[in-house]
């Protein structure tokens, strides 16, 4: 516009200012837009992060499973006879076998490692207690840190775990795993497992590779037997099959959010600012211009709940690390950026209509509208 400049920017901000509560309503409709993908996103991501660093803590370097078993321990049923461990303990390379029972705490939605405790303790450089120590009972529990902060936890407690009182003989470092350890025979009691476990961790004396095959060759053909760094890569959140679609479907339903709540704000702006339009129009801006000005006022909208989003994001990790510590937010580089992005593109998608109806109106009628 020829008269553009400083005049060109006091418009669009009054525009803005002059309907506070619907811009307000714009700006946090983004806003909830971008907390809402990269705390979803976030707090799925950092559960896959963190099951795949535990599980890396147990010090194993092989895994064995049985047939059709899910990467996901507590999903797998016990089904491994127990003996097996000493087949697999004669397999060439095969330094410790640990079994494990995995459980489902219902109540909690925690996973309990049911163990051996020599044998799993041997795996790597052992439990590092903070208090306590190992099992003394059968109906002892082992908690990492994490799980005793949050449950306000010290050794001699008594917890509920299953419909049994169980006592906390120690705390150890997170890391391993669990966050609860039981002995594996109260494990297989509980399950209803007699002599039966979910998996068997692998240590090798070194050459990782061949104690796998040797333990292939040793099993049925149809059992899981993967390294450590196999298993890994399939839980990167890239490589699981079901975080795509799930993934997809967020980022939709946030781009959804911004596009509904800009589409509706600047349509109605549009309706009530005709005669403006029509001014706007006889003093010599073109359609272009005139479609310039509502996708810059929903750019300057979508840029605002992104700062105010983001901002929430950040603070709602920071309370949840310390309201229940263990729960981990990984907030990427890339899904930030891919947050922001989606923000933007559903304010200009909102704004793309209106604006295209704005530029479009006939400066006699616009005048002329009461």
């Amino acid at each position: 516009m020829s008269y553009y400049g400083t005049t060109y920017w006091q418009l669009l901000w009054n525009n803005l200012r002059a309907r506070p509560i619907r811009t307000a309503l714009s700006v946090v409709g983004v806003a909830l837009q971008v907390a809402f993908v990269l705390l979803i996103v976030g707090m799925t991501l950092g559960w896959v992060s963190d099951w795949q660093k535990r599980v890396e803590g147990v010090g194993a370097d092989i895994i064995v499973q049985p047939p059709n078993a899910s990467i996901f321990f507590q999903l797998g049923n016990a089904v491994l006879p127990e003996s097996m461990a000493q087949t697999i303990q004669q397999a060439a390379g095969v330094d410790e076998v640990s079994p494990v029972l995995v459980i489902a705490n219902q109540k909690t939605l925690d996973i309990v490692y049911g163990i051996d405790f020599k044998s799993f303790n041997a795996l790597s450089k052992g439990f590092v207690f903070l208090a306590g120590g190992p099992f003394q009972n059968p109906e002892d529990v082992i908690v990492d840190d994490l799980h005793a902060a949050r449950h306000h936890l010290h050794v001699g407690d008594k917890v509920d775990m299953f419909n049994r009182e169980m006592t906390v003989c120690g705390i150890v470092a997170h890391g391993k795993g669990a966050r609860s350890f039981i002995p594996l025979a109260t494990a297989q009691g509980i399950a209803g497992a007699e002599h039966r476990v979910t998996l068997f961790y692998v240590r090798s004396t070194g050459h990782t590779e061949t104690a796998r095959q040797a333990i292939v060759q040793l099993l049925p053909a149809n059992y899981i037997v993967r390294s450590m760094q196999d298993y890994l890569t399939l839980m990167n959140s890239s490589n699981l099959p079901a975080m795509r679609p799930f993934l997809r479907v967020m980022i939709l339903l946030g781009v959804s959010i911004s596009f509904l709540v800009v589409l509706l704000t600047m349509h109605t702006m549009v309706l009530e600012r005709t005669r403006e339009i029509g001014i706007l129009k006889a003093l010599g801006a073109s359609r272009a211009e005139i479609a310039r000005l509502f996708v810059a006022e929903s750019t300057v909208m979508a840029a605002l709940g992104v700062v105010i989003g983001l901002t929430a994001t950040f603070l709602v990790r920071a309370f949840l690390r310390s309201w229940s510590p263990g729960t981990v937010v990984l907030l990427t580089v890339d899904w930030l950026a891919a947050s922001v992005g989606l923000a933007f593109l559903g304010a200009l998608l909102g704004a793309l209509y209106p604006a295209w109806r704005a530029s479009g109106f006939d400066p006699v009628d616009a005048l002329a509208f009461e």
